[in-house]
């Protein structure tokens, strides 16, 4: 692997990183604690991959707690549903 695309592995990982940060207190915030949220191994190892975040398991109450935060943020703005449908279609479109 070239230098330079070390450096990019390397970074596409931080932000990975920053990504489950970012989501670990938003979730924080509303309550929720996913005990197994962390960077997916696998997507790590691979140089064809992306980093990718590994939300991870939950019990059955940890997960209607999700469900219960993120209907709550969809009640309040109807912004929510347009905006992760906006990510997951630029997400698709990435190289």
């Amino acid at each position: 692997m070239a230098a330079q695309e070390r450096r990019r592995r390397a970074a596409a990982i931080q932000d990975a990183g920053a990504a489950q940060d970012e989501l670990s207190l938003a979730l924080d915030e509303v309550g929720v604690r996913l005990p197994s949220l962390g960077l997916d191994s696998v997507s790590l190892a691979s140089d064809y991959l992306p980093p990718l975040v590994d939300l991870g398991r939950c019990n059955p109450g940890t997960a209607r707690q999700l469900a219960e935060a993120l209907r709550e943020g969809g009640g309040r703005s109807g912004e929510l549903n347009a905006r992760v449908r906006e990510v997951n279609r630029r997400s698709m479109n990435r190289p």
